[in-house]
């Protein structure tokens, strides 16, 4: 039984360490060498020609002709399901964009809880000149920013220590994220203002299924500059109502 145990943690420890060098492939980094590989993680280089062999059999990773590296063929495939998965139904996308127009131009954003994260499905951008920008699929730690309360929502004390223990910030955190949110779910909002970057601010709201549980938040993001108290105060009609409109559609019942 030890033995399989032991067996067991490997296997998850290499799973574990070939996300990670997937996760090392960007926007700014779409192809990478052995060396930088082995450089960014830290791995022995054996290890990381070893992960790198495995994922290239799996279609995973490609090896172009200049030997350096590239995300595989392979992804496609789950790229495709992955979009058709969080496709938004046109009434959600619609909802998004009339929730833009109705906050003077800030871009409109939905969130869900991956783990210890929150991650963007869905967004419409806005049309100020000058507004934060985030990447569908992009992850962001769930004890910052609005949307980070709201899907905190009826979390666990085991949960928010978690949470907290991942921000790093000590065990008094843990009684931070509880009155966050605590407030946003009082409030049926939450507010931030730099939490997880200086000068950058988000108000949202909780999108729920027929339970009432929350599996969502929809909100507002942009530079806190603009997001002042009274901007604040005039965009929560509109985002209530999308909130509402998305909570009614359904279509992340199932996700929660």
């Amino acid at each position: 039984m030890g033995t399989a145990a032991g067996e067991g943690g490997e296997g998850v420890r290499s799973v574990l360490r070939a996300l990670d060098l997937l996760a090392l492939f960007d926007d700014t980094h779409r192809s990478r060498s052995v060396r930088e590989l082995t450089d960014a993680t830290g791995l022995a280089k054996s290890t990381v020609v070893r992960l790198v062999a495995t994922l290239e059999q799996r279609g995973l990773l490609w090896s172009r002709g200049d030997g350096r590296l590239t995300p595989g063929a392979g992804l496609l495939r789950w790229a495709a399901l992955a979009q058709d998965a969080w496709r938004l139904p046109p009434e959600a996308v619609e909802c998004l964009r009339v929730l833009s127009i109705r906050s003077g131009g800030e871009s409109s954003r939905i969130y869900i809880r991956q783990g210890g994260s929150r991650v963007c499905v869905a967004q419409h951008e806005g049309t100020q000149q000058l507004r934060h920008v985030v990447r569908i699929g992009e992850e962001m730690p769930l004890w910052a920013g609005a949307s980070g309360h709201v899907l905190l929502i009826g979390g666990s004390s085991r949960t928010l220590s978690r949470v907290a223990a991942a921000a790093g910030r000590g065990p008094d955190f843990t009684s931070v994220l509880a009155t966050r949110a605590r407030l946003a779910a009082e409030r049926g909002w939450a507010v931030s203002h730099g939490e997880r970057e200086d000068g950058v601010s988000a108000v949202a709201a909780p999108v729920t299924d027929a339970t009432g549980q929350v599996v969502a938040a929809v909100g507002l993001g942009g530079p806190t500059s603009r997001f002042t108290e009274e901007r604040v105060e005039s965009f929560r009609p509109a985002l209530a109502e999308a909130a509402k409109r998305l909570s009614e559609l359904g279509f992340l019942g199932g996700s929660g």
